[in-house]
């Protein structure tokens, strides 16, 4: 087996592919596919990797035909794996933001209009977003900085330090984790839509009867109605005598 070759694609599919279809030996095999040279003479045996379609390794770009013919010419020839025709670069490590020299100076500003404008955000969020350190956040929230007379908030994203999309994501991360906020002392609580049935249903005033003014004497509404039409009678008479 080759020490420090890669592995091909599949190397189980490759072998039943390899086995199938070439006159290589079980070492040679082996030794390309990583395998134990009884794991593919089992595989050649049918005992195992049943039901494992194989694998060709010429149309995956992974060997060429003429290895293959060599190492059937030769059995102590080891098969090599073909150079990949395109390199992916590796990831690279997520490490601390990196921050341009002619723009750390405008960090602890950036710092300062974070602290006012997002005091959600906590200090592992302010350090991603300009790539500052816990003992500068903590030196600007206590006015300890030895410039902090002259610090004047600034808009990271206008200052270059972060995106304005990164801003939004670490403040509604924050929004989330801190749970609806509570209305401030003596603050008016927003108005909310009535459902359907209490917009419906009659107000307390239809509820409520009206105020009783008092109960009303019958007899002496009609004792003062007699009384009224007597003194009109009494008047007509008058009138009617001096116009004899």
């Amino acid at each position: 087996m080759a020490i420090g070759q890669d592995a091909p694609l599949m190397p189980k599919a490759t072998a039943v592919w390899l086995v199938d279809n070439t006159s290589l030996s079980f070492e040679q095999i082996a030794a390309f596919c990583r395998l134990h040279p009884l794991e593919v003479k089992a595989i050649a045996d049918g005992d195992s990797a049943q039901g494992i379609k194989g694998l060709d390794p010429v149309q995956t770009g992974q060997l060429t035909r003429e290895e293959i013919d060599k190492a059937e010419a030769d059995p102590a020839h080891r098969l090599k794996i073909a150079a990949p025709k395109v390199r992916v670069p590796e990831a690279k490590k997520k490490g601390p933001r990196y921050t341009p020299v002619s723009k750390r100076q405008d960090r602890p500003n950036a710092i300062l209009w974070l602290l006012r404008n997002h005091p959600e955000l906590k200090d592992a969020q302010i350090i991603r977003l300009v790539g500052t350190t816990k003992t500068t956040i903590q030196a600007i929230r206590d006015r300890t900085h030895w410039n902090s007379p002259n610090l004047q908030p600034a808009d990271p994203v206008t200052l270059g330090l972060c995106s304005q999309i990164e801003l939004d994501l670490e403040v509604e991360k924050a929004a989330r984790e801190s749970g609806p906020i509570a209305p401030a002392e003596g603050a008016a609580e927003p108005a909310t839509l009535l459902s359907v049935e209490e917009s419906l249903a009659p107000g307390p005033a239809a509820d409520e009867p009206e105020e009783d003014e008092g109960e009303v004497d019958p007899d002496s509404v009609f004792s003062g109605l007699k009384a009224w039409r007597r003194d009109g009678e009494d008047s007509e008479g008058d009138d009617s005598d001096e116009n004899r």
